[in-house]
């Protein structure tokens, strides 16, 4: 039987592991599980390895995304870590010029030092002068952070098949709801858990979802061996969250277009980035291939001075990392997310004293309209 995505958010995937009928996914807050006898198993020995919530999480998100197996970790970031572990010293690596500041750091960091080269490009044909014959990956964010600028999944994948490179996708800002990468190309599927799957700002977590089970097989020794396994409580808080994923997508998208169309009407604000927005350079390439455009709004403002006047004046929505939550959140990624990101490279983005990122959640738009519009005073 084939369900619509907001019917697999709510019910999950088919495996249960519980007898009781318990209509919510039990936490099986277990270290360790017995052997039926020497050389058997359950299938679950060590929750380090599987735990039967965190599996269900798994195969939940995997079917969302249309990928075969999804593995769970303890925060977005551990994710990317484990990742990077697919890689080897002399590996190169070409990602998208604009990126969450933590991914920045990474790379800079620690791939750096561990002798895996990154590179970035601004533009499809940036991406095929970058290629050597070190290269191994393509890794995008799109929309991206903070930018909001999107990338042609199709055009990408077709460049990354041609050199035998696997294409990477972080589909945090939009989730599987309003994007399938898979569908254009994708090899692997990245989320921070921790924003809109959670939805709730209560809790970390990260998925890697994948097409190939060897690629499956390979980050489950990674998260065996390096550790950065998801909890089961904090996994029973992801699959809770899920469920409400359709409605929060939806109703999200529905008051970011109110404030965006205030925002563009307001003369303290000198620019919006915002892919549903028909000037957006990108927007075709978003009508292609998505089916919205999310609840991300990024926004330049006349100058730093206003900039701090609204992060401090605001009242209902919070000064605040993050994003994806019921609660709305504005974030001033020059001191924030970006801040590990060296100055001239920041302000060559465009992300300057005058750049604010705003996670609209699940606040009626009239008062978040109302918030902004006091803080500006």
């Amino acid at each position: 039987m084939c369900m619509d995505i907001s019917t697999i958010c709510v019910h999950g995937c088919k495996k249960k592991f519980d007898t009781t009928g318990a209509v919510a996914v039990p936490i099986f807050a277990s270290a360790t599980f017995a052997h039926p006898g020497v050389g058997q198993s359950t299938g679950f020995d060590y929750s380090r390895s599987l735990n039967p919530t965190n599996v269900h999480l798994e195969d939940t998100v995997a079917a969302l995304e249309g990928g075969s197996e999804a593995v769970a970790f303890s925060s977005g970031m551990a994710a990317v870590s484990a990742l990077m572990e697919l890689f080897s010293p002399g590996d190169h690596i070409i990602a998208s010029d604009d990126l969450y500041g933590g991914t920045f750091r990474l790379f800079l960091h620690i791939s750096q030092k561990n002798g895996v080269k990154v590179s970035y490009a601004a533009a499809l044909e940036d991406i095929e002068k970058e290629i050597t014959p070190a290269t191994k990956a393509v890794f995008i964010e799109t929309p991206s952070n903070p930018m909001m600028r999107v990338t042609d999944m199709a055009a990408v994948a077709a460049v990354a098949r041609k050199h035998k490179l696997l294409f990477i996708v972080d589909n945090t800002f939009l989730t599987p709801y309003f994007q399938k990468p898979f569908s254009h190309g994708a090899d692997i599927v990245l989320h921070s858990g921790t924003k809109y799957l959670g939805g709730h700002n209560d809790t970390l977590s990260g998925m890697l979802v994948v097409k190939d089970s060897v690629l499956a097989e390979k980050l489950r020794f990674i998260v065996k061996t390096t550790g950065a396994c998801l909890s089961p409580f904090d996994g029973f808080l992801i699959i809770r969250g899920i469920k409400t994923l359709a409605v929060r997508m939806e109703r999200m998208q529905e008051t970011a277009l109110k404030i965006v169309q205030w925002l563009l009407e307001q003369n303290a604000i000198k620019k919006v980035y915002y892919p549903g927005l028909k000037e957006h350079p990108d927007y075709e390439i978003s009508c292609r291939q998505t089916s919205g455009f999310g609840g991300m709004i990024s926004f330049s403002v006349r100058d730093g001075k206003t900039a701090e006047r609204v992060l401090e004046n605001v009242k209902v929505i919070k000064y605040a990392e993050s994003l994806g939550g019921v609660e709305s959140l504005i974030t001033y990624p020059m001191l924030q997310t970006h801040a590990d990101l060296p100055e001239s490279e920041r302000n060559a983005r465009g992300i300057n004293e005058c750049l604010l990122r705003l996670s609209v959640g699940l606040e009626a738009a009239e008062d978040l309209i109302a918030d902004l519009k006091q803080s500006f005073i």
